[in-house]
């Protein structure tokens, strides 16, 4: 059972937050003489003279109507890389608990867990990109907190069965975390869905792909309330700055266009494993519900160089366990893609490889 007392750290449940004069008050004044501010204002177009918004309550408010969840299970972070590391923070003790991550997959986790001083425990994904139910039951001990898991993931580009996921949110008596980073180029419907029914679940989820804010870092983790009143407790007081909150309002009033370039980025997507297939180098192109591809084919170190010098940089992975002799293709635009392709047309492999 469930029990989130249970897994957070005592220091973090004694922990009296940073009160910012943005907390203290929250309402519209003509004069505001309590932070300590530059009246004058900025030397900008726009003032930036004023704090932000610590809890970023309009972006919220935009995105509880584009998803449906209410603003009190939402949390912004600097990237989801902000979620994971204080979740890591507020939840592992350093030297004592531990945390299960699944590769291959997303690296930061690893990152954040050695930063954190918290030992990882790596249960790899099946030969199928699936998870391995037995392994991660028998890796779960009593100092066992978070459980990443990536869908689609990341490098592999696969969604995650849902099934296996639910077996262990209903298992598990810590925290499992599901990043849908890539979620929105999915045939799978996002886990948003089953916060309700899970109270130890959390989704990360970015503006940084589908939506095309990488540059502004902004990013967002749904849960329960008691999970994201945490959160905001052991947040920085002002974690997303007032430039980065306004971009990304202004651009969440645009669903259609993003919409739109997601048709684009799955149609090119396709056509992408059509016309790489088509290239005798490449032995095999795993199915893929994100905007990348992970492309299995002969000397890949070699071809990243040869794309390298023509300017065109894809991802190697080909020395990540279960990706070897892989390299990451991100879906670009059809200019860019179609010029990816015509360069590949004109490699051929350098006879020296038959002898490594």
């Amino acid at each position: 059972m469930f029990n989130l007392n249970d897994i957070l750290r005592e220091n973090i449940k004694k922990l009296i937050p940073y009160s910012s004069a943005r907390d203290e008050y929250k309402g519209e004044a003509s004069v505001f003489l309590d932070a300590n501010e530059n009246s004058f204002g900025s030397p900008l177009e726009t003032n930036y003279n004023r704090y932000p918004d610590p809890l970023q309550l309009k972006v919220k408010q935009r995105i509880t109507e584009i998803k449906g969840v209410p603003a009190k299970n939402i949390f912004l972070g600097n990237g989801s890389d902000e979620a994971i590391d204080l979740l890591f923070r507020a939840f592992c003790r350093p030297g004592i608990d531990n945390v299960i991550t699944v590769p291959p997959t997303y690296g930061m986790y690893e990152v954040s867990a050695n930063i954190n001083d918290i030992e990882i425990r790596k249960v790899n994904l099946l030969p199928d990109f699936q998870l391995n139910l037995e392994g991660i039951a028998e890796a779960i001990d009593e100092h066992t907190k978070l459980i990443f898991i990536c869908s689609p993931n990341n490098p592999t580009g696969n969604s995650i069965d849902r099934d296996a996921i639910q077996t262990i949110l209903t298992n598990f008596s810590g925290l499992v975390i599901v990043d849908e980073a890539y979620i929105n180029f999915s045939r799978q419907k996002t886990f948003i869905q089953e916060l309700t029914e899970f109270s130890n679940l959390v989704v990360l989820q970015t503006l940084s792909k589908a939506w095309g804010l990488a540059g502004l870092r902004v990013g967002m983790a749904f849960a329960s309330e008691e999970i994201i009143e945490v959160l905001n407790k052991v947040k920085a007081p002002y974690n997303i700055n007032q430039a980065s909150q306004q971009l990304a309002l202004d651009a969440l009033q645009n669903i259609d266009q993003v919409n739109e370039w997601i048709r684009q980025t799955i149609s090119e997507r396709e056509k992408l494993v059509s016309n790489l297939l088509k290239l005798e180098f490449v032995n095999k192109i795993f199915p893929s519900d994100a905007n990348f591809l992970l492309v299995k084919c002969s000397s890949p170190r070699e071809i990243y160089q040869f794309l390298v010098d023509k300017g065109i940089i894809v991802r190697d992975r080909s020395k990540i366990e279960l990706c070897e002799g892989c390299l990451r293709i991100t879906v670009g635009t059809p200019e860019e893609n179609n010029l990816l392709i015509q360069n590949l047309q004109t490699y051929t492999p350098k006879t020296t490889n038959l002898l490594k």
